[in-house]
């Protein structure tokens, strides 16, 4: 399957510079299974896997999804907890010249039934149950709309009573096809252009808050990868850890993209407990830990000393903001560097500091641009401001993404007919880093994740009692931000926040989109005699009333 957006001479280009290569993630697992076969590359609660088995285990998987005759760049959606099979199967995906689509565990039908539609994928790998959720059910459900979905692969050792035909126990499927040669020339004749062929497919939300899929080949992912790499000094003596969701950046960039590459082993932590987490830590002597801002608070509020953490070399925090007293305390606590850095999933990786930076640097900046990225800043008309000034970021380079899934009309939306792009953050440069000083955007981040306003919103505005609702984010120390809803009720009405939520729920909405807060009011503040909404006014009012509640 072709990128959308590419053209010969952007990608002659990228190769010419050296960025770009031909080289796919698999080739780092068989590398390092060849170069160090007996040195540990996966760990979970449950398995312990070397290079050498890792190889062994993805090649099995890929194979055995050939032979089931599952076609080339078939879509495959992964939605698993953070461990060796959900790492593997992203893997074995590339391997066997599938794209797959790997989504964060707590996604529900809503979201879901989007990306099933948009990709009109074949097969899921999914827990049966987690978290007390029933994936296979959900599944089960959404395939009597899909069709084309024909597989289900399971994590879990024996597929269930009852199960759907095609449902399979991956487990199962490994270990048995591992007893029997792999003619790895089959695999061969699938194997993906690492420029010409999209292998993999990440989400993000839009202004509706429903998912938009991102189409990436590998070697934007390599080239970045790479990158991180050498700002992070990431090398095979690393152990890595995945506290966040490895579906995600915040993890998943420094565990799944980035450690193959550099031959360093990955932990993987299942559960999120900030007991469980520094545990880990100590166990394992993990050396770089990928976590969202909320994690650093959950586990400060823990009793760190307890805990032996001096094999910790640096910390990822990434999706969402971390503030400098945060990020203070945790190196102080941690005895680890915080690194910081800018990118998004469909626009890619911008910048990034170096673990070696100064604690000024990487506190209040976003590091230096990536290898390859180009940049201007420009006014609000378009027009390049001078040096030194401030302007909107606009930056163009091998470390973009392909564009929105077969969408060539929003992919046009992002970027230019050259392949520049803008973040819509304003920016400054000093001591050759790039300093944010402003966020042209209305979402609100709650512990990493994504709450685009406008999702929440519609929905509300579809209850019976309500007349009018306006979402805002206001300041809170573990999530960075919460989610307020400002509601007019109906003539006559009142509208409590059960029913709000209650209400919500109902709409099969992600839990963490839910507002933790409801203000009744009689009218909105507008913005001069426009009529709009001013929500700065309502992020200042309940900001206020926040801090004046908690003294």
């Amino acid at each position: 399957m072709k990128p959308i957006r590419y053209k010969e001479k952007m990608v002659q280009e990228f190769l010419d510079d050296g960025h770009w290569t031909e080289e796919l993630f698999y080739d780092f697992y068989d590398r390092n299974a060849t170069e160090m076969p007996d040195q540990e590359a996966l760990v979970d609660s449950k398995y312990r896997v070397t290079w050498a088995q890792a190889k062994k285990m993805v090649d099995a998987m890929a194979i055995s999804w050939v032979e089931m005759g599952i076609p080339k760049s078939a879509r495959v959606i992964i939605q698993s907890p953070n461990s060796v099979y959900g790492f593997l199967a992203r893997v074995a995906c590339e391997r066997a010249g599938l794209i797959s689509l790997t989504v964060y565990p707590y996604l529900r039908q809503r979201e879901l039934e989007y990306m099933l539609e948009k990709t009109e994928a074949t097969a899921v790998v999914i827990p049966e149950v987690y978290r007390k959720f029933n994936y296979l059910d959900m599944y089960k459900d959404l395939q009597k709309r899909f069709t084309h979905l024909k597989y289900f692969f399971l994590f879990d050792d024996q597929v269930p009573q009852g199960a759907p035909d095609g449902t399979y126990s991956i487990v199962q499927m490994v270990e048995e096809r591992m007893k029997k040669p792999v003619d790895e020339s089959l695999l061969e004749e699938r194997r993906l252009d690492a420029k010409w062929d999209v292998a993999l497919l990440t989400t993000t939300s839009g202004t509706t808050g429903i998912p938009k899929l991102v189409e990436w080949p590998t070697a934007p992912r390599v080239c970045t990868s790479k990158g991180r790499v050498g700002i992070w000094k990431l090398n095979k003596d690393d152990i890595t850890m995945a506290i966040a969701p490895h579906a995600g950046g915040a993890a998943g960039t420094l565990t799944y993209f980035a450690a193959p590459i550099a031959g360093a082993k990955t932990v993987m932590l299942e559960e999120f407990t900030p007991e469980g987490a520094l545990a880990l830590i100590e166990k394992e002597k993990a050396t770089a830990i990928g976590v969202v801002p909320t994690h650093l608070v959950r586990m400060l509020e823990a009793d760190v000393k307890k805990y032996d953490l001096s094999s910790l070399r640096f910390i990822r925090s990434a999706g969402g903001y971390l503030s400098p007293q945060v990020a203070e305390e945790a190196e102080d606590a941690f005895g680890a560097s915080i690194t910081s850095d800018l990118g998004t999933q469909d626009k890619g990786s911008v910048s990034g500091c170096s673990v070696e930076d100064s604690k000024e640097l990487r506190r209040r900046t976003v590091g230096r641009m990536l290898p390859g990225n180009k940049v201007r800043l420009v006014d609000e008309e378009g027009n390049v401001v001078p040096d030194g000034e401030p302007g909107i970021l606009y930056f163009r380079g091998p470390h973009a993404p392909a564009g929105y899934y077969r969408d060539e009309e929003l992919t046009a939306t992002v970027f230019d007919e050259d392949g520049w792009c803008t973040t819509e953050d304003i920016v400054s440069f000093d001591q050759g880093c790039l300093w944010i000083l402003g966020r042209a955007k209305d979402m609100i981040i709650r512990g990493g994740q994504n709450i685009y306003p406008a999702e929440v919103e519609g929905l509300l505005n579809e209850h019976p009692k309500v007349s009018s609702v306006a979402i805002v984010g206001y300041p809170d120390r573990a999530m960075g931000e919460k989610c307020a809803a400002y509601v007019i009720p109906k003539p006559g009405e009142t509208f409590t926040f059960e029913e709000m939520v209650e209400f919500l729920k109902g709409k099969q909405l992600a839990m963490f989109k839910l507002p933790e807060r409801l203000e009744i009011v009689d009218e909105f503040p507008a913005v001069g005699d426009s009529g709009k909404v001013n929500k700065e006014t309502l992020k200042k009012m309940i900001k206020e009333k926040v801090e004046a509640e908690q003294g």
